[in-house]
């Protein structure tokens, strides 16, 4: 098993930054390493969407065409860290944030096998 937590949301103004991380616990026989990361989000009244994937070693990066220029995905697998940097934040990006870890690196919610609980991004205008 893989638990997820994550952590740094909050209020910021619009053209503000923010950043968000997530620190994965891992079970005997589970490792940090071998799995693709992401952060997905929903907003009130939408359906979750995708954000932005790493890949297990972090060579690649996956974003929303949303997000792109404005976000990095960024992850640290000896303090099996994942984190995302928001610049430039803009009003409808405010949604509850949550990581992801799965073995694909592909922006499908679908093929995540672990999630944690989410933590609130709110951009005020």
């Amino acid at each position: 098993q893989v638990q997820l937590v994550e952590s740094g949301g909050g209020l910021v103004q619009a053209g503000g930054s923010l950043r968000v991380s997530c620190t994965a616990s891992t079970a005997s026989g589970y490792n940090f390493d071998n799995y693709a990361m992401a952060w997905f989000r929903r907003a009130p009244g939408k359906e979750r969407e995708f954000v932005a994937t790493i890949i297990w070693n972090g060579d690649e990066t996956l974003y929303a065409p949303s997000v792109q220029g404005r976000f990095t995905i960024s992850r640290n697998n000896v303090k099996k860290t994942v984190s995302l940097r928001m610049n430039s934040l803009k009003p409808e990006d405010t949604a509850v944030y949550y990581c992801a870890a799965g073995h694909a690196f592909i922006p499908n919610a679908d093929s995540y096998l672990f999630w944690g609980q989410g933590t609130q991004v709110t951009v005020s205008t």
